[in-house]
């Protein structure tokens, strides 16, 4: 593959070419599944959050997701104060904008959400204007790792389970740190992988081998563990700085997918819905697996731009 740079054609490097690959194929994912997940479970495409001791009923489960949100919120300890709340919200990885919409109503801001799919961001902006609030949120395909903001401009930004696609975890931290505004907070809640022992330069080939599996099904690059991300953060000299393994606060949640995914609505939405989305069924049992063995972690990490 090459790409042109005026008028002569230059070879893109191997890396290069990965990259085109993973961020078409992240698109195309989206494109082709957000349909059927919206169809089967509204507007917000991520994890519930669960009390570990409540028994859950399958009605549970979208009141999760708000509840996920609004864990993270408090987590993070952002202001309810009308005069230190935040205004101003980037949605990195957006989906179909279930968060930007909720913040944007929550805290009565401006939310910009981004996505790679184009079919996302015109579902999103759909939604924005039926629910009212056209005037507040807007959503754009950009890429996470270059956003279309000057720095500075937001004084929350939020991710929510985009972090696992980014190739390069330095620079979508830093993006996030560049595109927030003095003492903003940032919010990142993804898929990790355990922390590495003492000693242990890389997790044990059986655990790689299903990660590699999930990874080519999700389109998904190298995890990096909940330790790394704090390293990276520390290594920009971000503030208050906090990480937590929610792990068990989610664990109802992909056996509450498998068994949508298997019934009547789910299979025919998942046959309309193409290939992709088939072959992103087919390794939801290995998250189950992920989890069981510690080998994956959902994992929420904050901090503060310094003022």
């Amino acid at each position: 593959m090459a790409t042109t740079v005026g008028e002569v054609s230059v070879p893109m490097t191997k890396a290069a070419e990965e990259d085109v690959h993973l961020k078409k194929g992240i698109a195309e994912f989206y494109d082709e599944s957000s349909g059927m997940w919206e169809n089967i479970w509204g507007e917000h495409m991520h994890h519930g959050f669960y009390n570990t001791n409540d028994v859950v009923q399958l009605s549970d489960h979208r009141s999760a997701q708000i509840h996920m949100i609004e864990q993270a919120l408090l987590f993070a300890s952002v202001p309810d104060d009308p005069v230190k709340k935040p205004r101003s919200i980037v949605d990195v990885g957006c989906g179909i904008g279930g968060s930007s919409r909720y913040l944007a109503r929550k805290y009565e801001a401006e939310c910009h959400g981004v996505t790679l799919s184009p079919v996302q961001a015109e579902r999103a902006q759909a939604l924005a204007a039926a629910q009212g609030l056209a005037d507040k949120v807007s959503f754009q395909v950009a890429d996470a790792l270059d956003q279309p903001f000057p720095d500075g401009k937001f004084d929350l930004v939020w991710s929510m389970e985009s972090g696992e696609h980014m190739p390069d975890k330095l620079k979508f931290v830093s993006e996030l740190a560049r595109v927030a505004a003095p003492g903003a907070t940032i919010i990142i809640v993804t898929w990790c992988h355990r922390d590495l022992s003492p000693g242990e330069k890389s997790l044990r080939p059986e655990e790689q081998k299903i990660l590699n599996k999930i990874c080519s099904s999700f389109y998904l690059p190298a995890w990096c563990s909940t330790a790394d991300y704090v390293k990276l953060l520390e290594s920009l000299s971000l503030q208050d700085i906090k990480a937590a393994d929610w792990s068990a606060n989610v664990a109802p949640f992909w056996p509450a997918v498998i068994k949508t995914a298997l019934s009547w609505k789910g299979i025919t939405s998942l046959l309309l819905s193409g290939w992709k989305s088939i072959r992103g069924a087919m390794v939801m049992p290995l998250m189950i697996e992920g989890f069981k063995k510690d080998i994956i972690k959902f994992s929420i990490i904050t901090c503060k731009k310094p003022e």
